[in-house]
């Protein structure tokens, strides 16, 4: 199966720690912006803003 060049792989940095904790997938298309997410950060160990690093 072909692979799909509308999906990018992206990563999440956090706001407080500036560590990179998660990687996902955008669609390039629809989201042309990076995207900020509230995800859980295991240094701060609590929920924090994540924001799309390149």
């Amino acid at each position: 199966m072909a692979k799909n060049e509308k999906r990018v792989q992206v990563t999440l940095a956090c706001e407080e720690c500036k560590r990179r904790n998660y990687i996902t997938t955008k669609n390039k298309l629809n989201d042309r912006e990076r995207i900020e997410m509230r995800k859980f950060c295991s240094w701060e160990r609590r929920h924090t803003l994540h924001k799309e690093t390149r």
